[in-house]
């Protein structure tokens, strides 16, 4: 009797932040096939007896090829069991569950979704820099700021760098000096605020404040690796020590 998979967005790395969907998911999986990134905090809320699967990925170090893990997913449900494939932040958002999706169900497996808090989300919380704000970003975009196999990264440069728009960078690391060329040359301003978060929710959460044209150079200075999370625009003036609650309850009062 075949099985089915769970496509979980375990969200940004805080177990708060996981939706009651997902959590329940994750409990009624006989099998766990999870992330690098996911946390072990949320790992641990895994149902008694279920096995666990790893297959994360690294930049450049893909112990288990994506292929690979299609293929588990597929076995493990014709096998008859609830499966629960366990992705960081949302599965639909740069994490390939659509790619995933579209492969189980070409072989016949069900497959339900439950969404994640993306990272991007998630460092707004916690920072405190909202992704839009009246006045200052109208709309937000996300990228990717890596290509598989290392491709030549041709973003639309002259799109992505509106001065209206919150532009939010994920896996971009290792390019952040070529983006913010990129945008430059399409005359976003240098002085534009920037901010990194890495690992964003998570207890080892770190920021960088910076502007457009020193990004790359603080990020290298102060040795930021992934998974880091890039903010850039307008909004990222807004960025202050305290929490954003705190900032609230001081204005009423």
């Amino acid at each position: 009797m075949s099985g089915k998979v769970f496509l979980i967005g375990a969200g940004p790395g805080d177990p708060e932040l996981m939706t009651l969907r997902a959590l329940r998911m994750l409990q009624e999986a006989d099998v766990v096939v999870y992330d690098r990134l996911v946390s072990a905090d949320i790992l641990n809320l895994h149902a008694d007896g279920a096995r666990l699967i790893p297959v994360g990925k690294a930049p450049k170090c893909h112990t288990v090829p994506q292929d690979r893990i299609n293929d588990i997913l597929v076995e493990e449900a014709r096998a008859g069991h609830i499966v629960a494939r366990l992705k960081g932040g949302d599965p639909m958002i740069f994490g390939r569950g659509s790619e995933e999706a579209a492969f189980l169900m070409a072989n016949g497996i069900p497959v339900e979704y439950a969404p994640g808090i993306t990272a991007a989300q998630g460092a707004s919380c916690t920072t405190g820099v909202p992704l839009t704000h009246r006045g200052l970003a109208t709309s937000v975009q996300y990228v990717t700021g890596h290509r598989q196999a290392d491709k030549v990264l041709d973003l639309d440069w002259k799109r992505l760098a509106d001065p209206d728009s919150t532009l939010v960078i994920y896996m971009g690391v290792a390019n952040i000096g070529q983006i913010a060329m990129g945008l430059m040359t399409e005359n976003l301003p240098g002085s534009t605020p920037a901010l990194a978060v890495g690992k964003a929710t998570t207890p080892d959460e770190c920021r960088l404040v910076s502007r457009l044209d020193r990004l790359a150079a603080d990020v290298r200075e102060a040795g930021l690796t992934a998974p880091t999370l890039f903010i850039i625009g307008k909004v990222v003036s807004l960025y202050a020590e305290r929490p954003v609650i705190e900032l609230l309850e001081q204005a009423h009062g």
